[in-house]
Parts: C-alpha cells; sequence; structure tokens
C-alpha cells in the first residue's frame, strides 16, 4: 500500500513539473537539444496517456485568443482525491 501512495505523490509532483516546464519551454523558447526540453519530453511521454481520456471528455476553455488546459488539474485533483482514499 505505501508503494502505491509513493507512486500517486511521485505521480502528481511529475504533473507538476511537467505544468512547470511547459511554461518555460514554450514561453522561453528553449532550443530543441537543450536539457530542459528533454526532461520536459521525457515527463510528458509518460503524462500525455494519462490526459488523452480527460482531452477527450473536457474541452479546453477559451479566452479569447488563447485555451487554458484544464486536463491536468483534472487529473491532479483525481489523483489527490484517490490518495485520500488509499493512504
Amino acid at each position: 500500500m505505501a508503494v502505491i501512495c509513493w507512486v500517486l505523490r511521485m505521480g502528481m509532483f511529475a504533473i507538476l513539473a511537467w505544468i512547470i516546464l511547459s511554461y518555460v519551454v514554450n514561453f522561453g523558447r528553449v532550443p530543441w537539444g537543450h536539457p530542459v526540453r528533454r526532461i520536459y519530453d521525457a515527463l510528458a511521454k509518460g503524462i500525455d496517456p494519462l490526459l488523452r481520456p480527460i482531452r477527450a471528455v473536457v474541452p479546453a476553455v477559451r479566452m479569447g485568443g488563447a485555451a487554458l488546459d484544464l486536463s491536468p488539474l483534472i487529473l491532479i485533483v483525481g489523483m489527490s482525491i484517490l490518495l485520500q482514499i488509499i493512504c
């Protein structure tokens, strides 16, 4: 049971890191070979399969010319509820 709790907590931290790195990569114009970009891409490969089903149900919120993707927030809330139930 402790392993499942640890995996859920690390998953939540990975999602938060991915969110922060997405802003750094997209707005900081990080080059393709940069180590920050590699970390972002590695996290995205693990997190995107978890977000795809949520994105299929919950569309992005349009705000003028931009869109806000709420799927990572929904995933974090779901994982924290699961943590409260299991741990």
